[in-house]
């Protein structure tokens, strides 16, 4: 699985840890459908009975080969370019070459299979040959001593996302999402909460506590308060106009 997406599920989940198990596709697929993990990472075509897949990408085919290879000079290779080349061809090999897995294999076939990728991987270091695979497992068996390089016209394996179909959950929509690219705020694939809409007696209510208040108006226009004290000595009633001060003491006769 890509660094990025487990970085991504820490990120995001970090209450619930993901463990991650190396396991062959046919062994991926059957430790999926025996519960023995929630959710695998899948060359295709597989036997999809009881499962959901996800078509996630498809993987560039690289030839691997010792870093002083004369092949490594060259930014990409062709099938040209493996004429004369021993070329390993693992029984467990994920790639289709037709229909006998041998029709369209370039360079000339060793003169037995190895059982496995990994056996592939040390005769190549061993000096015996070539070898060709999906870009991640030339990873996954990188050594300092090896390289790799693309391959074009060569056949190419589709990745998968598999789980199963009793395996419904918020958990496994998080993964989905993860994988698929979503981000974080994305709803999709969980239940929204439906929002209620707002009664009569709310609606008036509301519309209640939005009206001005009644009786607090303002008064003559201003914005102070008109003086409320009695008459001024020797002087008219106070009464100024609103806004201002009250009339100022008159003076007596």
């Amino acid at each position: 699985m890509p660094a990025k997406w487990v970085r991504t599920w820490s990120e995001r989940i970090p209450g619930v840890p993901i463990e991650l198990v190396s396991l062959a596709t046919a062994a991926a697929v059957a430790a999926t459908r025996g519960k023995e993990v929630d959710a695998g990472l899948v060359r295709l075509p597989i036997d999809r009975d009881e499962l959901h897949a996800i078509p996630l990408y498809i993987e560039t085919t690289v030839v691997v080969m010792p870093t002083d290879h004369v092949l490594s000079v060259s930014e990409e290779l062709t099938f040209a370019d493996l004429e004369g080349e021993v070329v390993l061809h693992p029984q467990d090999d994920p790639l289709r070459w037709g229909e006998d897995h041998s029709e369209s294999l370039p360079g000339t076939p060793a003169l037995e299979r190895p059982a496995t990728t990994q056996d592939a991987f040390d005769l190549v270091l061993a000096g015996i040959g070539v070898v060709i695979v999906p870009q991640s497992l030339a990873r996954l068996h990188h050594h300092k001593d090896l390289t790799f390089r693309p391959l074009a016209e060569a056949p190419t394996s589709q990745v998968a996302l598999v789980w199963r179909e009793d395996s419904e959950s918020n958990l496994m929509e998080d993964l989905i999402g993860i994988v698929r690219g979503r981000t974080a705020n994305s709803s999709r694939g969980k239940p929204e909460t439906p929002k209620e809409r707002p009664t009569a007696k709310a609606k008036a209510k509301a519309r209640a506590q939005s009206a001005p208040p009644a009786g607090r108006g303002k008064q003559g226009g201003g914005s102070g308060k008109a003086n409320q004290r009695g008459p001024a000595k020797g002087g008219r009633p106070n009464g100024g106009k609103g806004g201002g001060k009250s009339g100022g003491k008159g003076r007596g006769r």
